[in-house]
């Protein structure tokens, strides 16, 4: 009697994979999912039809294949799950005492413990307000809440919302008494029953625990050794090693998110993977046994979980990553399939609200992309005569980036083009980063020397994987536009499926390349015709650097020009500069302290001479001004201040200060927006293609005090006032009688700007308006007949 044929999937010659505990795990989490979504009562009807369709496949096997048996077993069992304590675990949330007083918007106080460290959330600066971290994001469990002096049964879940002050240094496990305004979860029927928006710092806070307070120095330590390094390798490599982006520069994270290499600031399966290898690589040099060599590494992987923190991510990878890899370990490479499948069981019980979380889809499709689909591809390509370390590294990516792409899609709502050439080229050198990095933060508590050595080996891992990145994210299009949400994730699906029955048939992939190339014939040739960005006779631009200011005039010196404000981020001015092949500013001008013209100002440096940096007299805000003296002292540049009736000379360009005339007498700390808006510096300059009036931000009080100029305020370009604002004098527009006007916004911005009243008294005098927030990048050029515009469109 032959033996019964076992179910599997072959990826090599002498590879199998267990799919049996995989229908299990697919059907918890559909069920899990669709109960989040739906209700608990989903859970219920999922699990029914699971178990019938369990006891069927039980009933027909059994006896007969016991592969399809275990399979079906496995099923019920996850049936019993979703329709028993699943089930009443999500009934009982989602009737919890606080939802309805969340609803209300009750004010509450609650005694929590926190379930992992506080997520910083970043915000751009605006106005007077820096750029930085204004509140953190914790996850904590109710232990006690009590609503108008009256306590409430509940033993949910909730989100905490609470300022940096006093909330960012806490750690896991402590319990802390939180007061504020409860409002409704929208993590839909998970364990989480509330958002609470705390007012004012923790009550009663406990001591950590021991291994927490362990791993707070041990960040700390490498925190401190990382601060001997660049400023944006010093933010990457914690993130590399433990996860911790808390000091990543945004534009970094930008530029990582646009080449598809977020996953490497995550911990993930592969960060887990790097630090087991190199601890069985390590003891199996000193031969030590596969058994030993698995002990060892997983007493490694909890450190390295506790130490990256047990947020659900980390635990997810941990798990993942750490039963692949100890599967493999122990010479049983067909296991991992099932040890994935088990570790998508435990994690959603554990934790429902892991159905609808992205990093949880995208960590499971990826593992699972590795496993099934990363090793027949490489085996393909190798029998096709590729070396076998190529086509590994060239599939691992391929592999990761086929699987996650819907859920991708539909999360960001566009697709990475140059993810897998961005990773292949990156790849190299992230795990020697990672292993310096993790060893730097374990001996920086004891030997402070060594772990800046290690750091100092890192950074220029870290610097290749930053430039990968910044010139992945500056690729002709780099990212596409896609559908979000379910829709885009669903037709990301069925365009993938498409391609790979495209590709099955010989004649299809024809048909495939006579497609693209008719694709290629309508849309390239429009690009190469299309003009050149910048024009050559290009006077005056100005940048598209979201809500902010970044204005650039050229000089008759090719690659020489001078710059009025850097806008409120580093990047988007450096990007237009390099745009523009200005390498050389003999002034930078700051027309005031406020975050939306100066936050770009550090980027500005970035392979290019800066002569000086001239501001006005306001000095308000006091960070501002303490930022501005510490780049340019670092820079060796010097700061000098603009006075009314200075004129600067350059060949082609001469600038001539007309204000600030409105200049309050109040301190820096004392001045509001409005004053320091009216205290910006307002420049006349001469160009060759007319004259052209700068006015930063200037308001009603500053328009009416240089409508005193009277001629001299007349003007070709304007750059309009305050992006646009409601508050434009109709008669200082009138007098200024431009030809263009230019207005530099954000698109979709939460002031209204640029208002309506003020874009129609624009236009009543008879100005073209232009918008960086609708046509990008903005050009004056000389003409004959008077200024022509140039718009490099988004």
């Amino acid at each position: 009697m032959k033996p019964p044929k076992r179910w599997a999937v072959p990826v090599a010659a002498d590879t199998q994979h267990d799919l049996r505990l995989l229908p299990a795990a697919i059907s918890i989490w559909l069920g899990t999912l669709t109960a989040a979504m739906f209700g608990w009562w989903m859970a219920l009807v999922c699990g029914v039809l699971t178990a019938l369709a369990a006891i069927v496949v039980v009933v027909r096997f059994r006896g007969r294949d016991p592969t399809f048996f275990a399979m079906g077993a496995a099923l019920l069992v996850c049936a019993l799950v979703m329709a028993g304590p699943l089930a009443i675990r999500l009934l009982r949330a989602e009737e919890d005492a606080v939802r309805p007083l969340a609803v209300r918007g009750d004010t509450a106080v609650a005694r929590v413990v926190l379930t992992d460290r506080p997520r910083p959330i970043r915000g751009a600066g605006f106005a007077g307000m820096q750029a930085g971290t204004r509140s953190v994001l914790l996850s904590a469990e109710l232990d006690r809440v009590e609503v108008a002096g009256r306590p409430v049964a509940s033993t949910g879940r909730v989100l905490l919302i609470a300022p940096v002050a006093g909330w960012l240094e806490l750690l896991p496990g402590q319990r802390v008494t939180a007061t504020g305004t409860l409002t409704p979860s929208t993590q839909g029927t998970t364990l989480t029953v509330a958002v609470v928006s705390v007012r004012g710092p923790p009550g009663e806070v406990s001591g950590a625990p021991w291994w927490q307070r362990v791993a707070e120095t041990m960040r700390a330590g490498l925190r401190k050794a990382c601060e001997g390094v660049s400023e944006e390798a010093a933010g990457l490599l914690p993130g590399l090693a433990i996860g911790d982006t808390s000091a990543l520069s945004p534009r970094v994270e930008r530029e990582f998110l646009a080449a598809g290499m977020t996953h490497l600031t995550a911990v993930s399966g592969s960060n887990v993977a790097i630090v087991c290898g190199a601890i069985l690589v390590l003891l199996r040099a000193f031969r030590r046994g596969p058994r030993f060599s698995a002990v060892a590494a997983g007493a490694a992987l909890a450190g390295f979980v506790v130490l990256a923190g047990p947020d659900p991510s980390v635990l997810r990878a941990g798990v993942m990553g750490g039963i692949g890899l100890l599967a493999l370990a122990l010479g049983r490479s067909g296991s991992v399939l099932s040890a994935l499948s088990v570790a998508v069981c435990g994690l959603l019980v554990y934790d429902p609200a892991m159905a609808v979380n992205f990093g949880f889809a995208l960590s499971v499709l990826a593992t699972a992309g590795l496993v099934l689909l990363a090793p027949r591809w490489a085996e393909a390509l190798t029998s096709r005569g590729l070396p076998a370390g190529f086509a590994a590294g060239l599939t691992v990516p391929l592999a990761a980036f086929v699987v996650t792409a819907p859920v991708l899609a539909g999360m960001a709502g566009q697709l990475s083009l140059v993810s897998v050439v961005a990773n292949v080229v990156a790849a190299p050198v992230v795990a020697p980063a990672t292993v310096l990095t993790v060893f730097a933060t374990v001996v920086a508590t004891f030997w402070p020397g060594a772990a800046r050595v290690l750091v100092a080996l890192a950074e220029p891992e870290a610097d290749w994987l930053i430039t990968v990145a910044r010139h992945a994210a500056r690729a002709p299009g780099a990212v596409v536009p896609w559908p979000g949400g379910w829709a885009g994730g669903l037709l990301a699906v069925l365009a993938l499926v498409a391609i790979w029955l495209v590709f099955r048939r010989r004649k299809s992939r024809i048909v495939l390349a006579v497609l693209l190339v008719l694709v290629l014939l309508v849309f390239v040739p429009p690009k190469l015709v299309a003009p050149a960005w910048p024009p050559g006779n290009w006077a005056m631009v100005t940048c598209d650097v979201g809500q902010g200011d970044a204005v650039v005039l050229a000089t008759a010196e090719p690659g020489r020009a001078v710059l009025i404000d850097t806008g409120p981020e580093p990047g988007p001015v450096d990007e237009c500069l390099k745009r523009l092949g200005v390498e050389r500013i003999p002034l930078l001008i700051i027309s005031h302290l406020h975050a939306d013209h100066i936050g770009g100002l550090t980027s500005v440096f970035e392979g290019r001479a800066v002569g000086a940096v001239a501001v006005g007299p306001g000095r308000a805000p006091s960070w501002a001004w303490r930022q501005i003296e510490e780049t340019t002292r670092r820079q060796g540049i010097p700061l000098a201040e603009l006075t009314i009736g200075q004129r600067l000379d350059w060949p082609g360009l001469t600038i001539d200060v007309l204000g600030p005339h409105y200049v309050t007498q109040r301190s820096a700390d004392q001045q509001n927006g409005t004053a320091i808006n009216n205290a910006s510096v307002v420049l006349r300059a001469a160009t060759s293609a007319g004259r052209v009036l700068l006015t930063g931000d200037v308001e009603l009080a500053a328009q009416a005090d240089l409508l005193e100029e009277g001629d001299a305020l007349r003007a070709d370009v304007l750059k309009v006032p305050h992006h646009g604002s409601r508050y434009s004098l109709p008669q200082f527009l009138a007098a200024v009688e431009p030809r263009v006007a230019m207005v530099s916004v954000g698109a979709g911005n939460r002031y209204g700007h640029p208002a309506k009243s003020t874009l129609d008294t624009l236009a009543a005098v008879g100005a073209l308006v232009t918008r960086t927030d609708t046509d990008g990048d903005v050009a004056v050029l000389a003409d004959q007949g008077g200024p022509v515009v140039s718009r490099r469109r988004r």
